[in-house]
């Protein structure tokens, strides 16, 4: 469990890509003290998500599936003070440079500082790249990578001062390249190597950079997939009640945060992955081809 010693008067941001995601993350900072700043995250309709770990929130599930987004982030921000926390909130397209930079001078002139940069907002996809327009991929890339870098820009100067930590939510999609979401895998593919480099050049610096690894994890990121002509699907192919659930990713991000790990893999398939990669990555082709094929309407039958 975090304790609230280890994260007492931190300054955490939370770009995500899903309301369960951040809400986890944020609510769980807010019990442990942190000041938390809100980013609403825009993307064709993929606004940023909130995740709830080790804190009671069912009650807010269903009023806030029937909110204005804006207005989410107003009722969660509430919460978070109700609970004793601070937050704030800022609306930001994380694939433009400007809003970024507002975001971070928000949160510092909100709080002073910045000790954590949650990398999390992001876009999927599902079609063969023979079939996908070339545009679908162009989108993925704007939002996983360049809004992971686009923030780090203007982040950096804060974490550096405060030797604090900027994590990556990449996938397993990010170990080994996943069939049927080429410009998913080519984007978290991207922000590893981005990630890792900053890790390297801050060595001396104190900055701690963790690229953080989730298995299919139960959010809304299916359900907005982008298909060959980026349409959303709008349905899920895959069991959603078998998956992670933001909670189990939030708790296991903020273990990561404290422990300042490197790589967090987070259950048996990613952990597997990582593993049999080194010395069978044939192999691990066929499986991944025959997993991914199974799916209904799967693209490449």
């Amino acid at each position: 469990m975090v304790t609230s010693a280890a994260l007492q008067g931190g300054m955490m941001i939370s770009p995500s890509q899903s309301i369960s995601l951040q809400l986890g993350v944020s609510l769980l900072a807010a019990r442990a003290g942190p000041r938390i700043l809100l980013p609403k995250h825009f993307w064709m309709r993929h606004w940023s998500k909130i995740f709830c770990t080790m804190i009671q929130v069912s009650s807010f599930r269903p009023l806030l599936s029937l909110l204005p987004f804006p207005q989410k982030l107003q009722l969660l921000a509430g919460d978070i003070r109700a609970r004793g926390g601070q937050a704030a909130y800022c609306g930001v397209d994380v694939t433009k440079p400007e809003e970024c930079r507002e975001l971070i001078e928000t949160a510092v002139r909100e709080f002073g500082g910045i000790d954590v940069l949650i990398c999390n907002a992001g876009i999927s996809m599902r079609a063969i790249f023979d079939d996908v327009d070339l545009g679908v991929l162009h989108r993925l890339m704007d939002v996983n990578f360049w809004g992971t870098v686009n923030c780090c820009k203007f982040a950096l100067p804060y974490l550096q001062a405060s030797k604090g930590s900027v994590v990556g939510i990449s996938s397993v999609a990010g170990l080994h390249g996943l069939p049927g979401r080429t410009g998913y895998s080519a984007s978290k593919y991207a922000m590893t190597g981005f990630l890792e480099t900053l890790r390297i050049e801050n060595l001396k610096k104190g900055l701690h950079v963790m690229i953080a690894c989730p298995g299919f994890t139960a959010s809304n990121v299916r359900f907005s997939a982008l298909t060959a002509d980026g349409k959303q699907q709008g349905a899920t192919p895959r069991n959603e009640s078998k998956m992670m659930t933001p909670e189990e990713v939030a708790r296991i991000v903020a273990k990561g945060i404290l422990r300042r790990k490197r790589l967090c893999l987070m259950e048996s398939e990613g952990r597997a992955t990582h593993f049999v990669k080194k010395f069978a990555p044939a192999f691990l082709d066929r499986m991944f081809y025959l997993v991914m094929s199974r799916e209904p309407d799967s693209p490449f039958k």
